[in-house]
């Protein structure tokens, strides 16, 4: 009721400037919520009755709002203010009577990246206590002074069972739903691309109890107690949205392990090593390592059931009508980064090869999704070379080019990886497939 009550007091804004006459009808319904919820209540005890004096604080407001119907400037100024009566009303019922029904809330940001989230969302779903809501939320280039550039926005591109909600039709601060989810926690540390400032954790965090972050990559697993390779992964480890988040679950026990371990080092540095024990007691209730959605969307999706474009088919069959072997085939963005010329010209040697024996085996070419936007900001030289590798693999027509949003689809049809470092050989070893690396030296 509430919520219904703080968008009726939103109206009042918007119709101040329309119809007038309509406003005492709206101030009516106001009145007449507030007495319901009184009376409930009421009927509950005196412990609540802070809660009723609050009810009437704001039907004294409404009142005041209809006698000074014609001062418009008034009337902006009371409605405001009991919008924020409302949405402290609202807090306080929360706290005080529990409702069992959650609303829930997703926040994807690319449409590639929604298998992170997708079972979690699927469970809420399920839940006939629960109101899911994925939202998907806008995100935007970086430009090389680091100020935000092109604003993209994937709602059209998440599966048709995936029901969306737009961001600008959603009321994060009068609805304040019991949990949201993300799976981007950069904010404002990613040099790349950035979600809408609106969407950093830290502002999230006004609008829930519970803010949940399950990251959009899974790591190749390592020994907690092999100091180097920890230090290469430690930057996952630190980023912002983890700081504000309640909870952040993790692929593994091991890798919750090596979260512990780098925040508390993190966090400790400099203070008393007395609080070690406190601060890490904080870290083991806040990191789960229950498991990745994303290994359990690859894990749950089966080969059957996918949806192969006909033009890639053309490329997978032999003349026999047989299926080719499907290399899949990863660049990474880190690679373009430290390499340059050097993994173009590396990825135009292995066109090549596998041109020549495209005849048994189909080569489908999954490049990063973020390789584009991270050349043109950091890299700005390569990216004229890199668009003409791309364009000339295309054209050619002898290999599939996969920049769709099925991460998994490209991993389930195919039958071994061959690419770059990345977090797709983690998901690629989960289901048994064999991996090879690719050396830019060869």
């Amino acid at each position: 009721m509430t919520a219904t009550m703080v968008k009726i007091n939103d109206s009042l804004l918007e119709d101040i400037h329309k119809d007038p006459q309509e406003l005492p009808e709206l101030l009516r319904q106001c009145q007449d919520t507030a007495l319901k919820i009184g009376t409930s209540l009421e009927s509950m005890g005196n412990q609540y009755a802070y809660l009723v004096s609050l009810l009437e604080d704001y039907c004294e407001n409404i009142y005041l709002i209809n006698e000074n119907l014609p001062d418009e400037n008034i009337c902006c100024k009371l409605s405001k203010k009991i919008r924020k009566q409302l949405i402290d009303f609202q807090r306080q019922i929360k706290c005080e009577i529990p409702d069992d029904r959650k609303e829930v809330v997703f926040l994807p940001y690319k449409a590639s990246m929604w298998d992170s989230l997708e079972s979690a969302w699927k469970a809420a779903d399920k839940d006939d206590n629960t109101d899911a809501y994925v939202i998907p939320i806008p995100y935007y280039d970086r430009n090389a002074d680091g100020s935000l550039g092109t604003e993209h926005y994937e709602g059209n591109l998440y599966p048709k069972y995936v029901p969306i909600m737009r961001y600008d039709q959603y009321d994060f601060e009068g609805r304040r739903p019991d949990v949201i989810f993300i799976h981007n926690a950069y904010d404002k540390a990613n040099y790349v691309t950035s979600v809408h400032p609106f969407f950093y954790s830290d502002n999230l965090k006004k609008f829930t109890d519970k803010l949940i972050y399950i990251p959009y990559f899974v790591l190749d697993e390592i020994n907690p107690k092999d100091t180097e390779a920890v230090d290469g992964i430690k930057h996952f480890c630190i980023l912002p949205g983890i700081f504000h988040a309640d909870k952040v679950v993790v692929q593994s026990e091991a890798m919750r392990q090596i979260y512990i371990n780098v925040l508390t080092e993190t966090v400790i540095r400099g203070r008393s090593i007395s609080k070690e024990k406190a601060i890490r007691e904080y870290w083991e209730k806040k990191i789960d390592g229950s498991g990745s959605p994303k290994i359990e969307k690859v894990l749950n999706t089966k080969k059957e059931d996918l949806d192969i474009p006909e033009e890639w088919m053309q490329i997978i069959r032999k003349p026999t009508g047989e299926s080719k072997k499907i290399i899949l085939y990863n660049t990474s963005v880190s690679a373009l980064l430290t390499y340059g010329n050097k993994a173009l010209e590396k990825m135009q040697r292995v066109f090549q090869i596998f041109h020549s024996n495209s005849e048994d085996i189909a080569l489908l070419w999954r490049p990063h999704p973020l390789i584009q936007a991270t050349i043109e900001s950091m890299r700005p030289q390569l990216w004229a070379y890199y668009h003409e590798v791309c364009v000339n693999y295309q054209d050619a027509g002898w290999g599939i080019y996969d920049d769709t949003a099925d991460l998994d689809r490209a991993i389930v049809m195919s039958d071994g990886y061959y690419g770059d470092p990345s977090s797709l050989v983690h998901l690629c070893r989960s289901i048994g497939m064999p991996v090879m690396l690719q050396n830019m030296d060869l």
